[in-house]
């Protein structure tokens, strides 16, 4: 044979074992799917990617989602459709569309031959349940939520997709007019499409993972305590956000649905008139019909988180701290960053990252109080003790804002995670507990020296940018990207982080109810990043102490909304008869707005 009988030989050779690695046209429920195949590098190699595949129909405005009806031919999933119809980031438009409940997948394949089994990862985006999209932001296509890095270097599946949020997601009237938590039943719907198509994409059915931060956090909680997850995935990672959130569960929903019905000219005083009037009002404007005020607030940002899911007796049945036991069998990964509340802190007191600016007591006892009004003056003054004590030996103004962040990320992000673990760990049978403190300090430029890591500083760590981007970051930050991608993808892998495809830089220890055993992530991980008793003093107070203090039901300073687009800022209710939170009875009374905050 000839040298140029072997090159052609050769070539058709190369060409035959880069062609096995590749899916191409996929047949799922709806019909078939073609994606895209990548290589990663020159000799490197591949990757399938699957962009825009539908998992529901288009949704009706405020009712739950409907299977797809499938489509004709072969469709090409070659682009990320657009978010689910939401505000901006302004609060003075929209974008988006109605039509949004698609998914996104990525399935890495070798040269020789394409995936079997693989391990499936199904991500839930965060956004306070007001924005957020399936890709994520983008900065020249650079999409924050791109599956490639996680997929490739952990060898599992991912998987993104879109869910409602705002008041098309999670408005209610708090009855089965307008049960709500359209957004978690999106959700749902596409962790169960998985269930039943991904097998076809090289997936295990039976070895799925959901993973979420901040609300997306709380959303993943919630589907491991909701029946109707049931047997639908086996491991779950929950990322700053916890269904025992305080910011996870809206008490009073009629309150907030008499607010958007109010603005857009609905019945407030009936809730069955007033669901048929939702539901054909312009899903525009229900979106544009309240606000988060994010300057100038009396009272405290979180307090302002309107519409995120609630208990409707159905999909969450009760109360979560009640429902631990459907999660019995669901391995579980949860923890926070060490300075999430900072991004609340500064909004709430913008002081914290200005050097020439003083932070007083009194400034702190307000904020204080206003995060602790269903005890009133014996939970603010309790509280603002436990915190103002090490002030003692140091009250420098650094020391001051450090407790302002340290009391934000407490109360609303590591108490609660703390007892989901301890709940989830008490409740387990074959179910493994796992918990981690993120603490690669912040790389943003504005934030003071003494900053640790903000809320969502742990996406671009998880998502590998410091790999799809090397020149934004440097190595120790590729370091702790490749450490926390190894140890999700070996959790979703085997249960354990520890056990997988990747290795590990330390043995990362189970959860236990007697040491609070934690994992610390920086950027030297080992056998000392294992720790115990994550701010058990601060946990053991709000967890044992707050609570047992009697809870005071007047409603005092419960903080109100702007009544109309002119006025900038909440305004306190002007005497004790307009503080009561219960809403309005009729037409004629403006609603007052209800604590939202649960400790």
């Amino acid at each position: 044979m000839g040298h140029l009988e072997l090159a052609v030989l050769g070539f058709t050779c190369c060409l035959a074992v880069a062609s096995a690695a590749k899916l191409g046209a996929v047949y799922t429920e709806g019909g078939f799917v073609e994606g895209v195949n990548k290589k990663l590098g020159f000799f490197g190699d591949y990757v399938d990617i699957f962009k825009g595949i539908p998992f529901a129909a288009t949704p009706k405005a405020l009712e739950n989602p409907q299977k797809h009806p499938g489509w004709h031919g072969t469709l090409k999933a070659t682009s990320f459709k657009k978010r689910c119809l939401q505000v901006t980031i302004t609060q003075d438009q929209t974008y988006g569309e109605e039509d949004c409940l698609y998914l996104n997948i990525w399935v890495p394949q070798g040269k020789e031959e394409v995936s079997r089994d693989l391990p499936v990862m199904i991500w839930i985006y965060g956004g306070a349940f007001l924005m957020g999209s399936s890709q994520g932001a983008n900065v020249l296509s650079n999409y924050l939520y791109d599956g490639e890095e996680i997929a490739t270097r952990g060898n599992v599946i991912v998987v993104t997709f879109n869910y409602r949020v705002g008041p098309l997601g999670f408005l209610s009237t708090g009855d089965p007019n307008l049960p709500g938590n359209y957004g978690l039943r999106d959700q749902h719907m596409a962790i169960a499409w998985v269930k039943r198509n991904i097998a076809v994409f090289g997936g295990d059915p039976n070895n799925i993972t959901i993973f979420g931060e901040s609300a997306g956090g709380a959303s993943v909680s919630l589907q491991t305590l909701s029946p109707y997850n049931k047997g639908l995935f086996q491991r779950a990672i929950s990322q700053s956000g916890v269904a025992l959130s305080p910011w996870a569960i809206q008490k009073n929903p009629l309150f907030w649905a008499k607010l958007v019905a109010k603005k857009v000219g609905c019945p407030l005083n009936d809730t069955a008139r007033m669901a048929g009037c939702l539901k054909v009002t312009d899903p525009r404007a229900l979106a544009l019909a309240y606000k988060v005020p994010l300057a100038g607030l009396e009272y405290a940002l979180v307090q302002y988180l309107a519409f995120i899911p609630v208990i409707d007796g159905d999909f969450i049945p009760e109360d979560p701290i009640n429902l631990f036991a459907n999660a019995a069998d669901i391995d579980y990964i949860a923890g926070t960053n060490n300075m999430d509340g900072h991004l609340f802190a500064t909004v709430d007191m913008p002081a914290i990252d200005k050097g020439n600016k003083n932070i007083t007591e009194e400034d702190f006892y307000k904020l204080v109080r206003a995060l602790t009004t269903s005890k009133g003056p014996k939970g603010a003054n309790a509280t603002f003790d436990v915190y103002t004590e090490p002030w003692a030996q140091d009250s420098s103004q650094e020391a001051r804002k450090k407790t302002v962040v340290e009391f934000e990320t407490d109360i609303l992000f590591l108490v609660s995670t703390q007892i989901a673990l301890a709940q989830h760990k008490a409740n387990a049978k074959s179910a493994k507990t796992y918990s981690y403190l993120f603490s690669h300090p912040s790389r943003m430029p504005i934030y003071p020296s003494w900053m640790g890591a903000d809320h969502a500083d742990d996406l671009q760590y998880i998502f590998g940018k410091p790999f799809a981007t090397p020149l934004g970051y440097r190595s120790q930050d590729r370091t702790v990207s490749k450490a926390m991608i190894a140890y999700w993808t070996n959790f979703a892998r085997s249960g354990d982080p520890n056990t997988g495809h990747s290795a590990i830089p330390t043995h990362w220890e189970p959860y236990t109810l007697e040491n609070g055993t934690y994992l610390e992530i920086t950027k030297k991980i080992d056998s000392s990043s294992m720790k115990q008793h994550l701010r058990t003093n601060y946990v053991q107070y709000w967890s044992l102490s707050y609570q047992a203090l009697p809870t005071v039901t007047d409603g005092e300073d419960a903080p109100v909304p702007p009544a109309n687009d002119s006025e900038a800022n909440p305004v306190p209710p002007a005497d004790d008869s307009k503080a009561n939170p219960v809403p309005p009875a009729d037409d004629s009374e403006e609603p007052q707005m209800p604590i939202v905050i649960g400790f």
